[in-house]
């Protein structure tokens, strides 16, 4: 298939290009580089845009008789979209309906959009399946949300087919290096920790410790971007063969707490993590756990990347390539 990768020089968009690019897809990236990096962008074309203008989508649509769509370009803060919930709101929603619009009219039929488990909220019942109750605490997952019903309500009105996976904690880099996690600033956990043990930043918070778990810290599902990838082509291949519009969680099952993966960072490293303890983040939930059947009987998808020594090796291995290859050049990221 040809497809438009929105948000493709981002995190979980460049290895999902890797990932189209080495099963014979041919991918266009499509991104206004306000978070994702040009560097990032090693498979297929590139086209600078921003997913607000509808027009320059069609345009591109059109240019590269685009067949389907994954949709990554999302802000993914928590903690801002409660600060800023506007930028949330304006930039999730709106820029979906943007994509909407542009597929609407130039005939695309699917979508693969970028989902969260933040839809949940806190759930009291763990693991977490599609039939949970969906009450986002935040903006974040409110955002997410509306885009799922925005979704839905476009195939009834247009006939296009959408999938929404809903994934937990995306975590790990390509192992073979060749991309990986570049935020800046930098706020996920395990590159954090990692910082902390290089001695690149005095020490990784813990915001709380006094949750209702064994040790005090949240507990996620953490999920390697690699396994994210292929989820995603995935979902664009049952589409394409008739496979019914829905939500499905990805994540392996399995929770982690910070101070397990303070543990891993350590054994993996063979350095000391330093760190501090300080007040909770709002919009926070203690636990947050996947029921992942569903995309296992449906796309035949598999966590096979996600335990997690490999997902703090493989963030080692590209923080150590970023500090000799990719930092001097991280500033300077072009448009073109």
């Amino acid at each position: 298939m040809r497809i438009l990768v929105t948000g493709g020089a981002g995190y979980i968009g460049s290895h999902t290009c890797k990932a189209l690019a080495h099963q014979g897809h041919t991918v266009v990236t499509y991104d206004n580089l306000s978070t994702g990096h040009r560097e990032l962008v090693r498979w297929g074309d590139f086209l600078y845009g921003d997913i607000l203008d509808t027009q320059r989508l069609r345009a591109c649509i059109r240019q590269h008789h685009i067949e389907g769509i994954i949709h990554f370009a999302a802000s993914a803060y928590v903690g801002e979209s409660v600060i800023n919930p506007g930028k949330y709101f304006r930039n999730n929603v709106c820029g979906t309906l943007s994509i909407l619009d542009a597929m609407r009219d130039e005939g695309v039929p699917y979508i693969v959009v970028s989902g969260t488990c933040a839809v949940y909220g806190s759930p009291e019942k763990m693991p977490i399946t599609e039939d949970t109750p969906t009450n986002p605490i935040n903006p974040y997952g409110a955002s997410k949300l509306f885009m799922e019903r925005m979704l839905a309500d476009y195939e009834k009105g247009h006939g296009i087919k959408w999938m929404s996976l809903r994934y937990f904690n995306a975590a790990g880099c390509d192992p073979d290096g060749e991309t990986g996690e570049w935020h800046e600033p930098e706020t996920h956990l395990i590159p954090r920790a990692l910082m902390a043990a290089a001695g690149q930043i005095p020490a990784l918070e813990i915001f709380g410790d006094d949750y209702p778990t064994p040790d005090g810290t949240c507990i996620r599902d953490y999920i390697h971007v690699t396994d994210l990838a292929d989820a995603h082509i995935r979902g664009m291949a049952f589409l394409k063969g008739d496979g019914l519009s829905q939500a499905l969680n990805l994540g392996t099952g399995k929770g982690i707490s910070v101070r397990d993966i303070i543990t891993s960072v350590r054994n993996t490293t063979g350095r000391d993590v330093p760190f501090s303890v300080t007040p909770r983040r709002d919009g926070d939930p203690a636990c947050l756990i996947a029921n992942n059947d569903n995309a296992g009987f449906l796309l035949g998808w598999r966590p096979n990347h996600s335990n997690i020594e490999t997902l703090v090796r493989t963030a080692w291995r590209w923080h150590l390539l970023t500090d000799t290859t990719h930092r001097p050049t991280r500033s300077h990221a072009k448009k073109n």
